[in-house]
């Protein structure tokens, strides 16, 4: 199924905010637009390193740059096409700061 993504504004505004990013985030909407997934471990298909939150949560988390930004989505599979909510855009040390408080299970800042 393909891949509808949600809030790519949100990426567009990191990458504003961040330009020495936008070459890793562009390769990362790419590989997202020709994506093909029916079920989570697809994804890893996709991008051969990312973490999956556990508790139910559907959240997976995108090494992005060489793992110096992470971005956490919320992914549905149903119908036609798959959707991946944006939830959290940051570098690793923000990322690092959410886990120290469990945040990274319920972070929707977009």
């Amino acid at each position: 199924m393909k891949v509808h993504l949600i809030k790519r504004q949100s990426i567009e505004a990191f990458v504003q905010i961040s330009p020495q990013y936008k070459p890793a985030f562009e390769d990362w909407l790419t590989k997202i637009r020709y994506a093909d997934w029916y079920k989570p471990e697809d994804i890893t298909r996709t991008f051969g390193s990312v973490d999956f939150l556990g508790n139910g949560s559907s959240r997976v988390i995108f090494n992005v740059a060489g793992n110096s930004c992470r971005v956490i989505c919320k992914y549905v599979f149903g119908g036609k096409q798959v959707h991946l909510f944006v939830c959290w855009i940051g570098i690793h040390a923000d990322y690092t700061k959410l886990c120290r408080g469990g945040e990274q299970y319920f972070v929707n800042k977009y």
